[in-house]
């Protein structure tokens, strides 16, 4: 039989075991012991190895698995103090981000205008100074040919001027038209378009707004000489709630009929709320006709070459010159029609010149009421960078651009064209009074002209050899604003109610005089005026005039210097503030304030000849 092998390779054949010689061995008991073991081995062993198999397998499922769940935990315990970690760090160094100050600031800044309102308030979400009521409703009755109810007290006292107002209403359509955005998310945008629609709905009163040309406008209403010893219930030498004068006596109007610089600014005023108001057509139309005739009335219709005289002399805001007016009304008109002819008249080298558009120089480089000069210039840079002229205007506009940079340039720290007060603040008034006012404007054009140049992704600007980046002049606008906000020698903040400290004897007659339904006269109200006593009515958000050129500062009503706040340099903080505020979270808004431009026409090529 053939033989069969086994697993192992071994037969599976049993023979007897042999001896050394060849010979079998015969002892039968060991033999079938000897055969019955090796039975044994030859049938279990399969089995054998499949149990230690299993064993191993076992053991090693085992100790993977003790590997696995050991891993795990490490795994988790690694997570834990990752997320430990981390958030430690967060709440150490990188807590979340609350409003800035001057996001703070800003709707208080605002509230101030709703304390300045004069005429019949209607009482809403933004008329809600509680110690504030009607007045002089009887102004203009019987004294001019509209009403001139309503409006805004200039500053401390009752008394409405044409010039400020427009300058304020100026400003704070031109910083609405270039922050909406930031308004809107601070909630302040309806806000802010009320403020200035009050403003022009009087503004429009003070002259015959239907007519097609005009010869006489109202530039003032109540006031008097401050030097006399009058002591009338309209002079200004009275101290009395602008609520206790006298409702059945109207109030004496001051009427101009040469007045080119008021006239102009008040057609920069109309003319920059036509775009705000853009959405409100009927009203947007009625305000950009205001400002066509009061520019005709400004100009004589001369533009250029206009050859008649100045402002007359005033009591209180007397302009040294006009052209500066021309060119920025000029500018603002033509934002809001379209018409070239307004932008050929502002780049006429003649008008330009007449302007010092040529010539920059410190007194060119301070923005306020009196002097608009890098205004316009700002104005129509804006034009260059974003609708890119080129000829005829090109050179023009190029030359208010160095001008404009020539102004930045001046108010960095490493030049010498204003000083510095000892806590960093800058002089640009030559060290007199009342800085703040011209300090907001600095600020408001800088920052203004910074978001331009990003906008344009432009880096920043050449200060003669020396390139300064965008980042060098926003620190220098809100060093300033943070000294006005109160890192100053004093540890004040200027505006009335922002931080803890700040002027509790503000020169202003209707927060100084308690509303205890006591009727006080025109020298009743004096025992208030000369009080120690700190105002019992908080006229928020105002901006004082801020301290001398030593950083000191004088709480008392007796100096308006240090302790007056104006409607003029309020707008400008209104719009330092909003350009300062909520950094990197909005940028311009670049078209609004162009509009009514159409686009440029396209360049023909010329005809193949015949």
């Amino acid at each position: 039989m053939a033989e069969r092998n086994n697993m192992w390779g071994g037969s599976f054949e049993i023979r007897a075991a042999e001896d050394e010689d060849g010979e079998c061995n015969n002892d039968g008991a060991a033999s079938t012991a000897l055969e019955e073991e090796v039975k044994q081995s030859w049938l279990l062993r399969p089995d054998i190895e499949r149990e230690r198999t299993r064993k191993k397998k076992k053991k090693k499922f085992i100790i993977n698995g003790m590997m696995v769940r050991t891993l795990a935990v490490l795994a988790a315990v690694v997570i834990i103090i990752l997320i430990v970690v981390v958030t430690c760090r967060r709440r150490r160094h990188h807590p979340i981000p609350g409003p800035d100050n001057y996001t703070l600031a800003l709707p208080l800044s605002l509230m101030f205008f709703d304390a300045q309102r004069s005429g019949r308030l209607q009482r809403n979400i933004y008329n809600n100074v509680s110690w504030r009521g009607n007045s002089c409703l009887q102004d203009g009755q019987k004294t001019f040919i509209n009403n001139l109810v309503g409006g805004y007290y200039d500053a401390g006292d009752a008394i409405k001027l044409s010039f400020p107002t427009s300058f304020a209403m100026t400003m704070l359509s031109w910083s609405a038209l270039e922050y909406s955005t930031k308004y809107e998310a601070n909630g302040e945008l309806d806000h802010v378009k009320d403020i200035i629609k009050w403003g022009t709905d009087y503004l429009l009163k003070t002259f015959n707004s239907s007519a097609d040309s005009i010869n006489m406008i109202a530039s003032q209403v109540g006031g008097g000489d401050p030097s006399s010893k009058d002591t009338d219930p309209h002079d200004l030498n009275c101290w009395m709630r602008p609520e206790d004068i006298d409702n059945n006596d109207p109030r004496p109007v001051y009427k101009c009929y040469n007045c080119p610089a008021m006239a102009a600014e008040m057609a920069a005023a109309l003319a920059a709320a036509s775009i705000v108001f853009k959405d409100n057509q009927d009203y947007s139309i009625k305000l950009v006709h205001g400002a066509k005739i009061l520019f005709q009335f400004a100009t004589k219709r001369q533009g250029g070459d206009y050859a008649g005289k100045p402002d007359a002399p005033s009591v209180y805001y007397n302009s040294t010159g006009f052209w500066d007016e021309f060119v920025w009304a000029g500018a603002w008109l033509y934002c809001a029609t379209g018409d070239s002819s307004y932008l050929q008249l502002v780049t006429t080298p003649a008008l330009a010149k007449h302007a010092d558009a040529f010539w920059g120089g410190p007194h060119h480089s301070v923005l306020s009421w009196n002097s608009k000069y890098v205004g316009a210039q700002l104005l129509l840079t804006r034009m260059r960078l974003f609708l890119r002229y080129g000829y005829p205007y090109e050179e023009m506009l190029r030359t208010f651009q160095n001008q404009v940079e020539e102004t930045v340039c001046s108010y960095l720290p490493n030049f010498l064209s204003f000083r510095r007060t000892n806590g960093g603040l800058i002089q640009l008034n030559r060290a007199r009074p009342q800085p703040l006012q011209y300090i907001v404007n600095a600020v408001f054009l800088t920052t203004l002209y910074m978001d331009y140049l990003e906008a344009s992704e432009i880096p920043g600007c050449f200060c003669g050899p020396q390139f300064y980046t965008r980042t060098a002049f926003r620190s220098f606008a809100k060093t300033q604003m943070d000294y006005i906000l109160g890192k100053n020698p004093q540890n004040m903040s200027y505006i009335v109610g922002f931080g803890t400290r700040f002027p509790q004897h503000v020169l202003h007659r209707g927060a100084s005089i308690p509303k205890n339904n006591i009727k006080y006269n025109c020298q009743g109200g004096r025992k208030w005026r000369d009080s120690a006593k700190p105002n019992p009515n908080v006229i928020i958000g105002a901006m004082v005039g801020g301290p001398d050129q030593n950083d000191g500062f004088l709480d008392s009503r007796s100096n308006y210097n240090y302790t007056e706040p104006t409607i003029a340099g309020n707008a400008g903080l209104v719009a330092a503030l909003v350009a300062l505020s909520g950094e990197k979270t909005a940028q311009i808004d670049r078209n609004t304030l162009f509009y009514a431009i159409p686009p440029p026409l396209t360049p023909q090529p010329p005809q193949p000849a015949t």
